[in-house]
């Protein structure tokens, strides 16, 4: 899958919410529009009334897609719904894969939604195939929903067949699942991704993130823990899969949650403010002021700010109704792209010494227009710092990361690098360094698009039959 900017980019998230007293269009909505940073392809909702799931989907943001529902009082009726939204990609299939999918077989109906990626799919697609099941999209999302349909059948019981289907799921994904009026979390034994769920008095709910909850004045209860399957009808009763060691996605607290998240119960803007802190220490330079790339670098910068005593300050500016996934062909679009997106203050930077803060670097494209924006703009000196180290392996887990010859840190050195982007100086937070900012041991994370050690092994990912 090929990566419209450099920067990474996650596939989506999910949201279900039941209420014991009023329709949930307009919170499973807004609850889609407060997570809209993890997916801007496609969005969709599903509810659950007279017995059946009723579903409207499309192409686009969640604004759009939904608009002629709200003017026109086209809400979807029930008091159970879940949605989603789903990350752009360059060439992605389109509206087959949008979600959620809504799946009738004997046993009866449901529909699901998702957020990860399997590293297993190909092996349980052919074997899925062998057995007689019809795909009809690329998404692994189905191959989830046609294991649990096959398991369902086997065992006589739905949570026992997705309980069963987890045997033999390897990778990330957070569920939800629309089970007539019940909703239906699932998180995998690793917690890649996350998955939360959160009350009000008349409701319960799951997200993929906390903002979603906040913006609906519901509590957040706790996390769905790895491997639990949290089932919500009139009471809430929690079941367990198979487990495994926990290894939570590092890159959901450098980059993909929204900052006033709160990811494994530990909050995202005070992971990044400490990046920026730890990163100060680590990379100390001389300078006249500290300025973010924004949004992605904001808070670190902050923190930068705060802990080496340069002044923050707004020397770049962004166009707010420029999108994430802003596409131009040929290097001089590209570079107008750039200039479009954001643009430097010039009697901010002029004269000054730069330090100019970012969460990652993935090809280095991006950087390099922006160092040379901010010299052409009269800035004296600009010296990069990244919040997070260097990214040198594929991601199997969710990001868009999937081939070596993304990463210019994986065939470059630091100074290399440096110069390649025309930076005065360039550093990178150290691992020791992000481990510590983020709070959580090193063995409870996954790091493996910066050391190459993956949490699910070859091994653990091949099957003989289901």
């Amino acid at each position: 899958m090929t990566k419209c900017e450099d920067t990474p980019g996650e596939k989506c998230a999910v949201f279900g919410i039941r209420s014991a007293a009023e329709e949930v269009f307009d919170s499973i909505y807004y609850g889609l529009y407060a997570l809209q940073h993890r997916g801007q392809e496609s969005a969709g909702i599903a509810t659950f009334s007279d017995n059946k799931i009723i579903l409207y989907k499309n192409m686009g943001l969640v604004s759009d897609v939904f608009s002629d529902h709200l003017k026109n009082d086209r809400r979807l009726p029930g008091r159970s719904g879940i949605g989603h939204v789903r990350y752009s990609t360059c060439g992605s299939p389109g509206i087959e894969n949008a979600q959620p999918m809504v799946i009738n077989y004997s046993g009866g109906s449901f529909a699901i939604a998702h957020n990860g990626d399997l590293v297993n799919d190909d092996e349980l697609r052919a074997i899925l195939e062998r057995k007689g099941s019809v795909f009809t999209t690329t998404s692994d999302t189905e191959i989830i929903a046609q294991l649990i349909v096959k398991e369902h059948l086997r065992t006589g019981d739905f949570i026992e067949g997705i309980k069963s289907a987890m045997n033999y799921l390897r990778g990330s994904y957070s569920i939800v699942i629309l089970k007539e009026d019940r909703i239906i979390a699932v998180r995998d034994p690793w917690g890649f991704r996350p998955l939360v769920y959160g009350r009000s008095d008349k409701a319960v709910a799951v997200a993929s993130e906390t903002c979603a909850l906040d913006s609906l004045g519901m509590q957040t209860v706790r996390d769905v823990k790895p491997s639990e399957i949290l089932v919500i009808g009139d009471t809430v009763e929690s079941h367990y899969g198979r487990k495994d060691e926990v290894h939570h996605c590092m890159f959901e607290y450098v980059y993909f949650a929204r900052p006033d998240s709160i990811v494994n119960e530990i909050p995202v803007y005070e992971v990044r403010r400490n990046l920026g802190r730890i990163l100060a220490l680590e990379a100390p330079v001389e300078a006249d002021l500290v300025v973010a790339v924004p949004d992605s670098g904001i808070t670190a910068a902050i923190g930068y700010s705060q802990e080496s005593k340069i002044p923050y300050g707004e020397g770049l500016m962004k166009n707010r109704y420029h999108g994430r996934t802003f596409i131009m062909p040929g290097q001089k679009q590209r570079e107008l792209g750039v200039k479009v997106k954001l643009n430097v203050i010039k009697s901010e930077v002029l004269g000054k010494k730069i330090v100019l803060i970012d969460d990652s670097i993935v090809r280095g494209t991006t950087i390099k227009r922006l160092v040379k924006l901010l010299k052409d703009q009269g800035a004296a000196e600009v010296h990069v710092r990244i919040s997070c180290p260097p990214i040198r392996h594929p991601c199997h887990y969710g990001i868009d990361m999937q081939s070596y010859d993304q990463f210019i840190a994986q065939k470059k050195e630091v100074k290399e690098i440096e110069k390649q982007i025309g930076a005065d100086s360039l550093a990178y937070i150290s691992l020791e360094g992000l481990v510590h900012a983020i709070g959580l041991p090193e063995e409870k994370l996954c790091l493996a698009c910066l050391n190459g050690n993956y949490p699910i092994k070859e091994e653990q990912t091949k099957l003989s039959d289901i």
